[in-house]
């Protein structure tokens, strides 16, 4: 309860700063075990990220006083939204009790994305409307209510209390070279590999007591149905390098209240051999940056990206499938919450980070956007009609794509952050849902809707297992097959150097075909013959497409298109 006030008592060795921190409040009733839980199969998951403060603040059917809480996110018209619109989970940004860092209070600023934790027990109790932790539980029942899951993303990585000279406000104070990773020569410096001025260390074992009993607690008693690991590789850290096998993973997979709970790694951080896309094992799934550049690269029209951008259609197997595990380990996005939106990524080349204070000098600059000639907003039609189809372009292919798809909250109206690509201290109307603009452009809203609905209604696109096209098919076709706008099987020359190709998918007398067209020009693509006499029904055009002749389709430049040979699926 309570929050900071920056003193002078919370550096000095020995100072009284009690009248300067939060207290924690010990209740005296336990909640019960969580119930209800949806359950829904790692094959049917599709992730919406969402900041709970930024997702409610401007929401006009939330009441003013739970606006930015976790009543906001019970209100029934915001989870009737979130179940029309057909996702199956919501990935929270952190809500463990946080801190706003000393020198964004100092600049009038807030910390709105919340990876600054200070207590791994206690939900944010600006997130609350007084200190009852019962209103994060009833959200949690309300979500499961509405058939919904809830992820938590959690820090188990590092904690408020910063670098060297950073405050003294939990662990430092209780025994900081039990919690804290430091350098053996020099037990006064930390251990950056986070790059927040501490990590906690992963090798002791109350370290690994802590973060276990943490999720334990979020899992059974307030209900939680999965957990996104922020900067993962640091949870399997030692000091010479990051270990898959490390007991506090291994503990994780293995401990019996989470055996029903989604575990998701962000598989990197910035110390030695940090980048870890692959290497976690058994139960995790994995965010996969290479899924966000590939896709990027490719609608941008990069050329020689086809042959990485077709292995990230497939689920990314040459990243997960030797280890086991199955196309859903492959967490895929376009956007998330650090970076562009997607409106943002189709106008922007450049950050716009000049509110954060830090000279526009923070944020990403490998950000693989294209503005298509104009920085930012523009009353160009063509421009905007652009903008607009790539959007869905990018929508589509994450939604149809093997793996499992994470969508950013927005992205399916059009949300910005003005060019902001770090809106981790925008806690305003830059970094909150302006949801006024969801009324702009309802028919783009609709045609996700469309996508969500195309993928729950296709089990080829769900399969549980990595599609190779090695042997035939009853129908007569392999598998999946990679082929060029005239049907045929892919050159090498075709590969390298075309931004054109058609996946298609086939099991018994059902098959689906995927055309993309990432080219200035139009296209014209060959559908194969269906033997059965069937004929193929388009489903989804990210723009209008015309038939030139009963199995030849015609697709504008920059667009895509999905294919069946069913019976058009009912809505």
């Amino acid at each position: 309860s309570g929050t900071v006030t920056w003193s002078d008592a919370l550096f000095a060795a020995g100072a009284d700063s009690a009248a300067s921190v939060p207290h924690g409040i010990v209740q005296g009733e336990t909640l019960q075990a969580a119930g209800n839980k949806p359950s829904i199969p790692w094959a049917d998951t599709i992730i919406y990220e969402l900041n709970v403060r930024g997702y409610t603040m401007l929401h006009p059917a939330v009441p003013e006083a739970d606006r930015g809480r976790f009543r906001g996110l019970s209100n029934a018209q915001v989870l009737e939204y979130l179940k029309a619109l057909g996702i199956t989970a919501v990935e929270l940004l952190p809500v463990h009790y946080f801190l706003d860092e000393q020198f964004l209070a100092q600049r009038g600023l807030r910390n709105y994305w919340g990876y600054n934790t200070l207590n791994f027990f206690a939900p944010a109790n600006r997130l609350l409307g007084g200190d009852d932790v019962g209103e994060f539980r009833e959200m949690v029942n309300a979500i499961h209510d509405a058939g919904l899951e809830v992820i938590l993303d959690v820090v188990y990585n590092h904690t408020a209390e910063g670098g060297k000279a950073g405050p003294t406000l939990s662990f430092r104070g209780i025994d900081n070279l039990s919690y804290y990773r430091t350098l053996p020569a020099a037990p006064g410096e930390y251990v950056n590999d986070t790059g927040c001025g501490n990590m906690l260390d992963a090798d002791h074992p109350r370290v690994q007591d802590l973060i276990c009993d943490s999720l334990c607690y979020w899992s059974n008693a307030m209900g939680v149905d999965g957990f996104r690991f922020d900067l993962a590789t640091v949870l399997g850290r030692r000091m010479d390098g990051f270990d898959p096998a490390h007991p506090l993973l291994e503990r994780i997979g293995s401990e019996p209240q989470l055996q029903n709970a989604k575990l998701i790694a962000e598989p990197w951080d910035i110390g030695p051999g940090g980048y870890q896309l692959g290497q976690f094992s058994g139960r995790w799934s994995e965010w996969n940056d290479q899924y966000r550049d590939s896709l990027r690269r490719f609608w941008r029209g990069d050329a020689g990206e086809m042959p990485q951008f077709a292995r990230r259609l497939h689920g990314s197997a040459d990243i997960f499938e030797a280890s086991g595990r199955a196309p859903h380990a492959s967490i895929n996005f376009v956007t998330s919450h650090d970076g562009f939106t997607l409106n943002d990524l189709v106008s922007y080349e450049q950050r716009h980070n000049q509110a954060n204070g830090e000279e526009n000098r923070d944020g990403h600059t490998h950000n693989l956007g294209a503005n298509y000639g104009v920085e930012g907003p523009t009353d160009n039609a063509e421009i905007n009609a652009l903008r607009r189809r790539q959007r869905l372009n990018m929508i589509a292919t994450l939604l149809l794509s093997q793996g499992t798809p994470m969508l950013l909250a927005g992205d399916e109206f059009g949300n910005s952050q003005d060019g902001n690509n770090n809106a981790y201290a925008q806690d305003n109307a830059i970094g909150w849902l302006n949801w006024d603009n969801a009324d702009d452009d309802r028919d783009f809203t609709d045609a996700v809707r469309k996508l969500l609905c195309l993928r729950r209604n296709t089990d080829l696109i769900g399969n549980s297992d990595y599609r190779h096209g090695n042997d035939k098919n009853a129908a007569g076709r392999y598998d999946i097959e990679w082929l060029s706008p005239q049907g045929h099987a892919l050159t090498e020359e075709q590969w390298l150097n075309g931004n054109v190709l058609m996946m298609l998918l086939t099991e018994m007398d059902d098959g689906v075909a995927f055309l993309f067209n990432a080219t200035e020009r139009d296209t014209d693509f060959e559908l194969p013959a269906i033997s059965n006499g069937g004929a193929w029904a388009c489903e989804f055009s990210s723009t209008a497409i015309a038939a030139t002749s009963t199995t030849t389709w015609r697709l504008p430049q920059r667009s895509c298109a999905y294919f069946c040979f069913q019976a058009p699926f009912t809505r």
